[in-house]
């Protein structure tokens, strides 16, 4: 890489969020990237529905931006790694655009929450995000832990250079990947996937990059995508999992029918979720 990775870590201090930025740590040590901890600060219910004056609402942002700074201290201690934080009373999508460009963060890490109808029908703050910022976002589950990614299942229904692209964002981000790629697609067929892959590593710069990647292609026929994602990932034992919702094509009930929250809920493994095209 050409400079240093930022990795920004939002987090609301519940038990997911803080796996999270447990994750986000982990991966900034293995990546040598700075680790920036951002905090949305709100009010308490109780706080919002009260006349609260003007010093008690600063005393409660003295008392959120000092736990995030205790909590960056404590992980630049464990994690040897640079940390700085971000406290602020505003809307989370509002304030995180701004941090990201100030920092010229590459990645931002967050909890991914527990299944839920009400999730699912609703969204979260991570489906938000993941919707709204123009940089990947990974999405962790409370009981996943960072020891390496060896297997990435690449969820896609096309091959395009777009897609090579992402992978080389993800290759030269974990500098020490070794992994195994399998493009898994419920609509393309296998032959098209391989010839595309082909053509554009024949007319791209980007072939010696990968020549250590293995390549697997798995197609189903299915209209349960969502349903054959989460089986493959069971079947394939993937350490991360890789999106890219699209406006048009296979990729359209995600987007419209809010099954990219139901993908963002539940699963086990981080969903690396790139900005949509």
């Amino acid at each position: 890489m050409t400079s240093p990775l930022t990795i920004i870590a939002a987090t609301n201090f519940s038990p997911i969020a803080n796996n999270a930025v447990n994750y986000a740590a982990a991966l900034a040590k293995a990546t040598g990237a700075k680790l920036v901890l951002f905090n949305s600060f709100s009010l308490s219910v109780h706080s919002a529905n009260s006349l609260i004056t003007a010093d008690a609402m600063q005393k409660q942002i003295t008392k959120a931006t000092s736990r995030l700074e205790t909590l960056g201290s404590e992980l630049s201690s464990m994690f040897k790694i640079e940390v700085d934080s971000f406290c602020s009373y505003s809307l989370l999508e509002v304030e995180l655009d701004s941090i990201i460009k100030n920092t010229e963060a590459s990645l931002v890490v967050m909890g991914m929450a527990e299944r839920s109808f009400e999730q699912e029908l609703l969204g979260n703050a991570t489906t938000l995000v993941i919707k709204n910022v123009d940089i990947p976002v990974l999405a962790v589950p409370e009981n996943a832990r960072f020891q390496g990614i060896k297997k990435i299942l690449y969820a896609c229904d096309t091959l395009n250079f777009t897609s090579i692209k992402r992978l080389s964002w993800l290759k030269q981000t974990v500098s020490s990947l070794e992994a195994e790629v399998e493009f898994f697609s419920v609509d393309e067929k296998l032959d098209d996937l391989k010839k595309q892959q082909n053509e554009i590593f024949l007319h791209s710069s980007i072939e010696k990059e990968f020549e250590n990647v293995k390549y697997l292609y798995k197609t189903v026929r299915s209209n349960a995508v969502i349903n054959e994602i989460k089986e493959e990932i069971k079947n394939y034992n993937a350490d991360m999992l890789i999106m890219v919702p699209q406006k048009y094509g296979f990729w359209d009930s995600l987007v419209h029918k809010s099954k990219t929250r139901i993908m963002a809920t539940g699963l086990d493994i981080p969903l690396l979720s790139f900005p949509g095209y």
